[in-house]
């Protein structure tokens, strides 16, 4: 028997982990829209940290990516289905910082900061 941890239609967010200390910050999150054992491909939006202004910026365009499942580079956070990827956003959300749908979703993403 062969079942995927991850099936067509889950939202994600991906983290990539930085390996210097100058590496862009980027997140994506999205919507699976196929996945292999090892691989998914993910329709959804970019976010990178801008040093300038301390916030993840959302690039307007839709994308879609191949994220490997396996790689200990990336961070993945499976989100609730009824998330709408479209309006997810970054924003303190009890003084923390978080991806947010603006309604009941908030991924508190400094997980390694004191529990607020």
């Amino acid at each position: 028997m062969n079942e995927n941890v991850l099936k067509i239609g889950d939202k994600v967010h991906v983290m990539t982990r930085r390996q210097f200390p100058d590496d862009l910050r980027r997140h994506f999150a999205g919507t699976v829209q196929a996945v292999s054992d090892h691989l998914a491909r993910v329709e959804g939006y970019v976010f990178v940290y801008h040093a300038g202004k301390n916030e993840y910026e959302k690039r307007g365009e839709k994308r879609s990516r191949i994220i490997a499942l396996s790689h200990a580079g990336n961070i993945i956070n499976v989100i609730p289905n009824d998330v709408d990827v479209d309006s997810l956003r970054y924003g303190m959300v009890n003084n923390r910082l978080a991806i947010t749908d603006g309604k009941s979703f908030a991924l508190d993403i400094n997980e390694f900061g004191p529990a607020a």
